[in-house]
Formats: C-alpha cells, structure tokens, sequence
C-alpha cells in the first residue's frame, strides 16, 4: 500500500499568516492528507494552526514540530487539547528537541539531556489529554494536583516525536504514537526503522508508530534551479544546523560528505559546502528536477514498507510561487 502524501509548510517562505492558510487549503483542495508546520524562529505554530483550523474543513494539521523547550509540558496538553477542539479532530502533535544552536541561541535555556526531556514531555502530555490528574515525578518535571478544567479532546490527538539517532528513534517507538524522520536516505530510514520498531516491541505497544518522512522537494520546469536550490537547502541543515544532521548523514555511510559540508559552511564557505554534494547524494535525500521525474523519485519513497506518510517539503530557498508549484506538480493523484 502507497504511504499517504502530506505537506509541510515552508519555515523560510512566510510572507503571512494568510500566505500560509492558503497553501493549506491549496493542499486541502488537491488532496494532500495533512498540513504541517514546523516552529522555528518565525511565525508561532499554535496561532498559525488555529487560523488554518478555520481556514479549511477537512485537511488534517499538525505541528511537526513543535519543541519541547520553549513551553511547560503541561501547556503543551493544553494547546493539543485547544488545537484539537478548533480542528474538530484533526490535529497530530509533533514534539521533537530541536537543537542547541535554536534552544540556547534563540530561546536562551539549556539544552541539557534532549531525550530525557522529550520523553517526560510526551509522558505529561498525554496525562493531561487523558483529562486525568497529572501526578509526575521526572528528572525534569514534578507536578501534581491539577488536571484540565475542560472536557479532554475525544478523541485525544496522536503525539509523535522526531528524531535522527538509534536512542531517539527507539524512544518514538516505545513511548509516541509516531515517529518524523528528516534527512535520510532510503537505506538510512530502513536502518533507523528498526530502532522504531524495538522501541515498540520494549513499549509494548498496540498499534505500529506512524512513520512521516519529511521530504524536501523542488519540481519546477527550471530543472537546474530546483536542484541547486534543494542542494542549498541541504548543505544548510548539513553545516549550519549544529552537529545533529552531519552526524546522522554520516551514520548513514556518507561521513566524509557529510564532514565536508559542515567543515565548508562553517568557514563561511557556503559555495564549497554546496559543492561537496553531488547529484547521487542529493537524490538520494531529497526529490529536486522537473515535475515527471520528481514525481517519479517521490513514488519510490511512499512505495516503501517503513513509510506511512511523505510529507512533501520545500528548500529554504523556494519562492511562494515555487513552493505553489511544486505543490500542484507532486500532488495525490
């Protein structure tokens, strides 16, 4: 069976909160599954989710991701709670760390033991869905005696964390609903899929986690600009997002690319960084080139077992009428 196919709301091409409800019900007209939005430093995703929320009937959302530092877990519960009423059940909460370079830098707080504190986040967030009172004795987080004043959401929203490395990925499985993957190759994911599914089998679970593997993806009849910019967009991440995607190409078998990268970017060398990966990488971790073939390259990403969702994304670089037209040329068919 063909994993779902889902759309991830661009961090860089934000012009407004209006521009934003409109690729969402763009998406929601040409039957993509759901919209998600990642919080970074822009726009906040609790009032952009609300505003797609009356901006279109029935596309699911989510916040993939929302992190685990800029708000109490408790607050969390609450907002997935409130998201799910004005959504009449459409949203999935997506929790991850982020990394130290957003979360001291911007949010001024410690980065500390991230899967520590995600899994004590995702534990407190679904007492408060359940609407029971929250009693919880963690590394991070003691509370007790307070539960929501209102009726929990029914159904409760799913909650999925991201993650890249085997202890992340094994906590998705055991402890979440479902697991965001970004920046992996075919064979990576495979690879990391199996930490899933042991993280399950030690929770114990009844249902598989959900699988979504965000995907950047440039499909422009300008071929050679959609694959230099999905190039720019992944020596970025590579080089200027701290450590954590170099670490994770690299445990994927393309270390010296991978260090390459982030070595050049980090010298300011942006076009070197650039440079280092080649078009065999570059296909390998993204769908970039005119609209047939892109289609093509995402049919074999939803095609695969360990897949339940593509959600298609877009490079840093992207245009609103890019991203526009990358949406309509990878939409269901």
């Amino acid at each position: 069976m063909s994993a779902d196919r889902e759309l991830f709301l661009p961090v860089a091409a934000q012009p407004s909160v209006d521009a934003l409800v409109e690729m969402a019900a763009t998406g929601e007209a040409l039957g993509y599954g759901r919209a998600w939005l990642p919080e970074t430093w822009g726009r906040d995703a609790v009032t952009v989710m609300t505003s797609i929320a009356h901006g279109t009937d029935d596309i699911g959302i989510g916040t993939s991701i929302m992190p685990v530092y800029s708000r109490s877990p408790a607050l969390i519960g609450q907002t997935a709670a409130t998201l799910q009423e004005v959504s009449d059940g459409r949203f999935r909460l997506g929790l991850g760390p982020s990394g130290p370079v957003v979360i001291e830098n911007w949010h001024g707080v410690d980065f500390g033991n991230p899967l520590r504190r995600t899994r004590e986040t995702v534990d407190v967030v679904k007492q408060v869905l359940a609407g029971d009172p929250v009693e919880y004795d963690g590394e991070y987080f003691e509370l007790s005696g307070f539960r929501l004043r209102c009726a929990p959401p029914e159904p409760a929203p799913a909650v999925d964390t991201a993650g890249m490395g085997p202890k992340a990925v094994e906590l998705a499985g055991r402890f979440a609903d479902g697991w965001h993957a970004l920046m992996f190759t075919r064979d990576g994911l495979r690879e990391r899929h199996e930490d899933l599914e042991r993280g399950a089998e030690l929770g114990e679970v009844d249902e598989r986690p959900r699988t979504t593997m965000s995907l950047t993806c440039a499909a422009l009849d300008d071929r050679e600009r959609a694959r230099r910019i999905t190039k720019q967009h992944v020596a970025f991440y590579l080089g200027g997002m701290g450590t954590y995607y170099r670490d994770s190409l690299a445990r994927q078998g393309h270390g010296e690319t991978a260090n390459a990268v982030y070595d050049a970017w980090q010298a300011g060398d942006h076009g070197e960084a650039i440079a280092a990966i080649d078009d065999d990488l570059l296909d390998e971790l993204a769908v970039a080139g005119a609209p047939d073939e892109a289609r093509e390259r995402l049919a074999t990403w939803e095609a695969m077992d360990e897949v339940d969702a593509v959600s298609v994304s877009f490079p840093r670089e992207a245009t609103v009428d890019e991203i526009e037209a990358t949406t309509r040329a990878l939409a269901p068919e």
